[in-house]
C-alpha cells in the first residue's frame, strides 16, 4: 500500500454557506493543483452540498432536512468524511481558513490556537456579520481533530501596509486608538492578483496599480511596490462602491436622518445598508449584474450606470493617492466576466489614457488594452482559496523550521 500524499483543505465559512477547496502540492515544482472544490449552501434553511472535481465535473449533490441544515457540526463532518473517501490517494494534513477581520495587530497568517481564537473573538464587534461564522469551523475542528493543524488567513492583512493617512478617519484620537479606522477587505484576492501580475510583468513591480475586485461584494485597491497603499473599503465591508445589496459610501447624515425622521432602529438600518441597497435597491429588480444588463427596465440601466460611475470615480481617487496610474486590473465575478462593464468603466477613464481593445475585451483575454492606451489593462482571475493554501503551507513550513 503506497503512502498517501499530503493535501490541504481551505474553508471559507459564511452565515449561510461553507465553501471548501482541496489542494495538493507538486513534489517537484511546489506548484499547487486543485483537487476538488464545492460548497454547502442554505445553512439554517435547506442545506445543500455540491462538489466538483478539478475538471469542474459534478461529483456529489446532497441535501439535508431542516433539523440537520442548522447543525454546523453535522455539515462540516459530512464535508470531511466525503473528502476523505473521495481523495483516496491524499490525506488532509492542514486546514486554512479565510477570516474577514484580523484587526490592527494581525498582519500575516497565523496558526490557530486558543490564544488566537480569543483574540479573533475580540474582533467580532468589528465584523459581527462575518467573524463568528469564520471562527465556528475552527472550533469544531479543534474539538474533533485536535492534532490537525489550522491556519487563519485574514482579509485585512494585505492592507496593513497602508500609511496613516489612508487608514485614519477625522475622528477624535481616542476613537482611532480604539480601532475605529480603515482596515480594507478582499486582501487575499488582492494579494493573489498582485502576485500573478508581477510574475508576468515584473516591469510593473514599482508601478502604480489599481485593482478592481468587482463582484457581489466590490472594492478597489491601490498597489504600489507590490503593497497596498489605499483601498475603497474602510472600517467595514459597506464602504466604497455600490455592491449587489450594499450601499457603498454614503453620507453619515443619511443614517442620522433615518433614525430621527424614519424612527429606524439599529437592526432595520443594518438590514437596509447590507441587504436592501446597492444594485438591488437602485434597480428594484436584482442584485445580479447579469440580470440587470439583460433587463430592458430603465431602472436596471440606472443601477449599471451608477455602479460604473462610482467604480471609475474610485479608480481616479486611488490613482491620486499614488500619484499616477501605471496599470489597471479587473478581477472577481463581474470584473472577470463582463466585457460591457469593463468597457463602460474604461470609457469614463479615457482622460487618464485608458483605452480598451474591443476584441481582446470581448474575448476576455489577459491583456485588453488598445495599442494606443497609455495605461496597460489586464483581466486576471482571482483565486483566494489558492492564496490561503499557499499561506497554510508557508506557515507550516515555518513551524517545522522553528521546531
Amino acid at each position: 500500500m503506497h503512502a498517501k500524499q499530503p493535501a490541504y483543505l481551505v474553508l471559507n465559512a459564511g452565515s449561510s454557506s461553507l465553501k471548501f477547496s482541496a489542494f495538493r502540492q507538486h513534489s517537484q515544482t511546489d506548484d499547487l493543483e486543485t483537487l476538488l472544490s464545492g460548497q454547502i449552501s442554505g445553512i439554517g434553511r435547506v442545506a445543500r452540498f455540491q462538489a466538483k472535481g478539478a475538471d469542474h465535473r459534478l461529483l456529489a449533490d446532497h441535501t439535508w432536512n431542516d433539523e440537520d441544515s442548522a447543525c454546523r457540526d453535522t455539515l462540516l463532518q459530512y464535508v470531511l468524511n466525503w473528502i476523505r473517501t473521495t481523495l483516496v490517494d491524499d490525506e488532509i494534513v492542514a486546514v486554512g481558513h479565510r477570516v474577514v477581520h484580523g484587526g490592527r495587530n494581525l498582519g500575516r497568517p497565523m496558526r490557530v490556537g486558543p490564544k488566537l481564537l480569543e483574540e479573533l473573538d475580540g474582533l467580532v464587534p468589528l465584523a459581527p456579520l462575518h467573524q463568528p461564522h469564520n471562527l465556528a469551523p475552527m472550533r469544531i475542528l479543534a474539538r474533533n481533530f485536535p492534532d490537525l493543524d489550522q491556519v487563519a488567513c485574514f482579509d485585512t492583512a494585505f492592507h496593513s501596509t497602508q500609511p496613516w493617512l489612508a487608514r485614519t478617519f477625522a475622528l477624535p484620537q481616542e476613537l482611532t486608538d480604539e480601532g475605529v479606522c480603515s482596515y480594507g477587505f478582499h486582501g487575499l484576492s488582492y494579494e493573489y492578483v498582485t502576485s500573478q501580475l508581477l510574475d508576468s510583468r515584473p516591469d510593473l513591480a514599482e508601478g502604480n496599480i489599481v485593482i478592481c475586485h468587482l463582484g457581489n461584494g466590490s472594492s478597489l485597491c491601490a498597489v504600489k511596490g507590490g503593497r497596498s497603499v489605499d483601498t475603497s473599503m474602510g472600517f467595514s465591508a459597506l464602504d466604497g462602491v455600490p455592491m449587489g445589496t450594499r450601499t457603498g459610501s454614503i453620507d453619515p447624515g443619511v443614517i442620522l436622518y433615518l433614525m430621527r425622521e424614519k424612527k429606524m432602529d439599529l437592526e432595520a438600518i443594518e438590514d437596509l445598508l447590507y441587504k436592501q441597497s446597492g444594485l438591488l435597491g437602485v434597480s428594484g429588480i436584482s442584485n445580479d449584474m447579469k440580470v440587470l444588463q439583460e433587463s430592458k427596465d430603465p431602472n436596471a440601466q440606472k443601477a449599471v450606470d451608477l455602479f460604473c460611475f462610482r467604480v471609475a470615480k474610485e479608480v481616479a481617487a486611488l490613482a491620486s493617492s499614488m500619484g499616477g496610474l501605471d496599470a489597471l486590473v479587473f478581477t472577481a465575478g463581474i470584473g472577470e466576466n463582463s466585457p460591457e462593464i469593463r468597457a463602460l468603466i474604461a470609457e469614463r477613464l479615457a482622460w487618464l489614457g485608458v483605452r480598451l481593445n474591443p476584441c481582446a475585451n470581448r474575448e476576455r483575454e489577459y491583456y485588453i488594452a488598445a495599442p494606443e492606451s497609455r495605461v496597460p489593462v489586464f483581466v486576471i482571475p482571482t483565486n483566494e482559496e489558492m492564496m490561503i493554501a499557499k499561506h497554510t503551507i508557508n506557515v507550516l513550513g515555518q513551524m517545522m523550521g522553528n521546531a
